[in-house]
Formats: structure tokens, sequence, C-alpha cells
């Protein structure tokens, strides 16, 4: 089956648990889900740049974009709408995004090397998200970021031909504040790092705290259906999507939206009145045997093992307990730049 209707290039893909319906976003500045079953789309939500990233939250109902232009949205699939839009660093590329398995953290890396890191709390008819990380993972481009099935351990793929993993400590009490010269170094591996130094982010983020309100329709379609059909979305499954910049927040799901920043400004606080300091998380291990750039990679089931893809047109399987290449996959005449784990063992 060919699912046809993205005019530029497709940059992620992701299922849906059950198999019933996929999302992709693309270089067209979309990002859609299709019926794997009839090939249709079926929802059809507009960034204002390049999309680089897309996942679906663990509760099924709501997917996670990031842009070229610097931009997060979180779309409620139910109310088919853009629930929250996070700008950590304004027009710095973001290119991946992460959500716990848990649905407790969301993580955002970009083209700067800066991880930020957002705790997810949701009730019934509202989430808030709290900023509560962000540091310099890499001194070049971060390419990936995947947050380990058990929520312990975060890791980082970059241009710097390294995948550093990081422990999930979010314990404010007992987390001590490193200067940010310091955290390129952390590693107890005492890995080599690639010494190119691009320049330093401007900052803070701009938006941070950010609570929305749904309606009292349910929010998640747990069942994976998608049939209702959206505006901007015939029942044909042709895609009439207005521009979206025209839109202004609204709690009906009549409306493919998202809200402007100013008409959501009051639901937003500078990121500088609630982190002081950029905040590393304690950096366990460096895997740094990779040739060339490293684009993705993927856990096991038990949070125990990485596979990491490289352009050197490897892939490698890591045992993280001892940062050792338990094997090594060639096959690839050119770069490998994604990878998926089919693991059936179950996670403790």
């Amino acid at each position: 089956m060919t699912f046809e209707g993205h005019t530029n290039n497709v940059t992620g893909v992701a299922f849906h648990c059950e198999g019933k319906w996929m999302v992709t976003s693309s270089e067209d500045m979309t990002v859609r889900v299709w019926d794997t079953r009839s090939g249709l789309v079926q929802r059809h939500y507009q960034h204002t740049h390049p999309v680089n990233d897309v996942v679906i939250h663990p509760n099924q109902g709501e997917l996670v974009s990031a842009d070229r232009g610097g931009n997060i949205r979180i779309w409620d699939l139910g109310e088919s709408k853009c629930t929250h839009q996070l700008i950590p660093d304004e027009d710095v590329s973001v290119s991946s995004v992460s959500v716990a398995s848990d649905g407790s953290l969301l993580a955002a890396g970009n083209n700067r090397g800066d991880v930020y890191i957002w705790r997810m709390y949701q009730n019934h008819d509202s989430t808030t998200l709290l900023p509560c990380r962000v540091f310099k993972a890499h001194k070049d481009y971060l390419t990936r970021l995947l947050l380990s099935p058990d929520i312990k351990l975060l890791a980082t793929c970059s241009a710097d031909h390294t995948v550093r993993i990081w422990k999930i400590d979010m314990n404010e009490d007992n987390l001590e504040v490193v200067p940010e010269s310091q955290t390129a170094n952390n590693s107890n591996r005492n890995a080599k790092i690639n010494n190119g130094s691009p320049n330093d982010p401007n900052g803070t983020p701009n938006q941070a705290l950010i609570s929305s309100h749904s309606s009292s329709q349910p929010r998640h379609p747990r069942n994976g259906s998608l049939s209702s059909h959206p505006a901007g979305v015939t029942s044909s499954g042709n895609v009439n999507t207005p521009n979206p910049e025209t839109f202004t927040p609204s709690h009906s799901a009549s409306s493919l939206s998202h809200p402007s920043l100013s008409s959501a400004a009051h639901s937003f606080n500078a990121i500088s009145e609630i982190i002081e300091k950029r905040r590393p998380l304690p950096s366990d291990t460096v895997l740094d045997n990779h040739q060339r750039w490293v684009w993705d990679c993927a856990f096991s089931a038990d949070s125990a093992y990485l596979v990491t893809v490289c352009s050197d047109h490897y892939a490698r399987l890591w045992e993280l307990s001892s940062a050792s290449i338990i094997r090594q996959y060639n096959g690839h005449h050119r770069g490998a730049v994604c990878v998926a784990l089919n693991d059936y063992s179950n996670p403790p």
C-alpha cells in the first residue's frame, strides 16, 4: 500500500499501538494521520516550517511534533486541534522529541545541541507542562534523543560522532548545579569529545509553563478510532485545510487550530522565572566508537541495550552497563540514518 499526500520529504513516522493508524511528519510543513487499512488521510495538521519529527503520546490520543522554526506542538486527536505550543529557542530548529512511556516527561533537542525537558501533568480535562531541565548535551548538532522505556535514561545522538547516555534524575533537592563548562566533560567514562564548538545558545526558552483546558468532550480516542472527520478533512479523506495562521484558540473540535502567541500569552511564563540556571542531567556514559554522524537510536525493551546507526554505514548494538559494542551490522553502502528494534522481551 502506498500512502500519497505529502509533497516533500517524509521526516518521521509512528504507529498506533494496535496498528490501526499511523502518523507522518514532512518537510512540506504538515503532520498527517493515516488510516492504515484504507490509506486515506484522517487528520491533517499544519506547521509554518518544515516538520522534523513527530511522536505519539502513550495515551494514543495526542501527537507531539517539532519543526525547523523552533516550535513544538501538541495535538489533541479527539478535538483535532493544537493544545500547546512551545518555543524553547526561537528560530533554532528542534530536531527531535520524545515522550516518556508513562507520559510523565517530554524531551526535545535542537540543532545547538541543547536538551529541554518538561514534566507533563495530566488530568481528565487539562494538561500542564512544567520545565525542569535545560542543558547542553553536545557541542554539535543533536540529531536524535530518546527516553528509555523504564524512564531512567535519556540517549542523545549527535553530529559529534557520539551518543551520550544521561541518567533521568528529577529530584530537585538532590540535584547539584553543574557549570555549563563542565557538562561536556562530566562523563564517568572520560570519553573523548569532538572539539568543534558552535555558537552558544542565546539563553533560556521564552515559553515554558503551560496549562491547557479542554472541553467536556472526550480527549483521547484510546480505541484507535479516527472515524470522525475534523474540519478540513472530508468523508472521502481529501484534505482541505485553511491557513492555520488565521485561526484563534478554540475549545471546539470543529477547527484545526493552534494558539497564537498573543492570545495564549496569559498561559505562558518565561522559563527564566522558573529555571535560574542551566541544569544538566547526570551523564552516565558516552558511546564514542562511531566514525561519523550518529543519526538515530533505539532502546531494547528492558532499557539495557541500545542500537545506534551512523553515517559510517554501520548499525551497532551496545550493552549500556559496560558501554561496549556487542555486535556490529554492516551491509549498507551509504550512511544508515534510522533504526527500529522489534524486541519481544518484557521490561521489569
